[in-house]
């Protein structure tokens, strides 16, 4: 398919992202993804960080062999001040996806939606696993894009009544439910504190840049899945690390999650040891190990969101623009 590709690469924005790609085809792909991972299929994922005054870059890398090979880096700026001083987003980038084959750049996309679709989509495809069936009451806590993607995808695969909304800035929580509870058609409530959002619910996912952890474990009740999403390098951190003590922990990858995940607190703390990592979500998804095995456990999905996840979205961004002519074309080579 790729050597029958129009000449040029394609750039695709960030209006182009949301255009091509639902949520539901995204939570299909990076499914799809962690199987073909699990098969032997996908090449592992790389992580640098390259810390600056102020922020810093992450870039991560991946492949994946379906018909074709495919290859895709994506780098992060994440400046945490920029919305306040310059206006900015606090969070920009690129990925750049190539033909596995041959080394050609295929497409250049905007990160920034691609991360927010993906990241919401794994959370998804874990709750399948690890959420009880009977889970009907959600917990944010960060109510930005990223809250709001993960709504959207674990009501796709749990049918919520009821969300409990925490954000630092109050006008964000209130903004947060004024509009999802619109779209999502169910009461969205506003709460005073994490620990008052995850007491009483069934599913409690954490999307934020705390340094310092803010979930206690004596916070979350029995039969609870917890997502921590947003610890994404060495100084986040969102869950405490006694969570890990008590809880069935299913990591998007084990060795990035040791580094740079929820998961290096707690092995720092000894509140858990490797080997006492349940598995990684492509074992669930490929069946080779169970997800929740009792209504009362304590499951614990530590995301910190890799490669491989945006290499499958990449592809299919990719292929959806070359059916529809979407986004313009660039020769890097003239």
């Amino acid at each position: 398919m790729t050597e029958a590709a129009p000449a040029g690469t394609v750039l695709l924005a960030q209006r182009d992202v949301y255009a091509l790609l639902d949520l539901d085809s995204c939570i299909a792909a990076v499914d799809d993804a962690f199987r073909l991972h699990a098969d032997g299929r996908a090449v592992p994922s790389r992580v640098l960080g390259v810390p600056f005054d102020g922020g810093g870059f992450h870039l991560k890398a991946a492949g994946l062999v379906l018909e074709e090979k495919w290859f895709a880096v994506k780098c992060n700026g994440n400046f945490f001040d920029n919305a306040a001083r310059y206006g900015l987003p606090n969070i920009q980038g690129l990925v750049l996806l190539c033909d596995g084959s041959n080394g050609r750049p295929l497409a250049v996309i905007d990160s920034i939606a691609i991360t927010i679709l993906r990241t919401g989509a794994a959370t998804a495809v874990a709750a399948r696993h690890l959420a009880r069936d009977d889970a009907r009451v959600a917990a944010i806590v960060g109510c930005g894009g990223q809250g709001r993607a993960q709504v959207r995808a674990v009501s796709r695969v749990r049918p919520l009544e009821q969300v409990r909304a925490f954000d630092a800035d109050a006008g964000v929580a209130q903004r947060f439910a004024r509009e999802m509870g619109t779209e999502l058609g169910i009461p969205v409530e506003v709460v005073t504190s994490p620990a008052d959002a995850a007491r009483r619910s069934d599913i409690c996912i954490t999307c934020t840049p705390s340094r310092s952890y803010f979930l206690r474990r004596e916070d979350v009740r029995p039969g609870t899945f917890v997502a921590g999403v947003g610890a994404d390098s060495e100084t986040k951190q969102e869950l405490d690390p006694e969570l890990f003590r008590d809880a069935r922990v299913v990591v998007d990858s084990l060795e990035q999650c040791a580094t740079i995940g929820d998961l290096h607190h707690a092995l720092a703390a000894g509140t858990i040891a490797p080997d006492g990592v349940h598995a990684e979500l492509a074992e669930l998804v490929s069946g080779r190990k169970a997800g929740r095995t009792s209504r009362d456990e304590i499951t614990l999905f530590d995301s910190t969101g890799i490669a491989l996840e945006d290499v499958a979205t990449a592809v299919v961004l990719y292929q959806r623009a070359l059916r529809t002519g979407a986004g313009m074309r660039l020769d890097f080579g003239k």
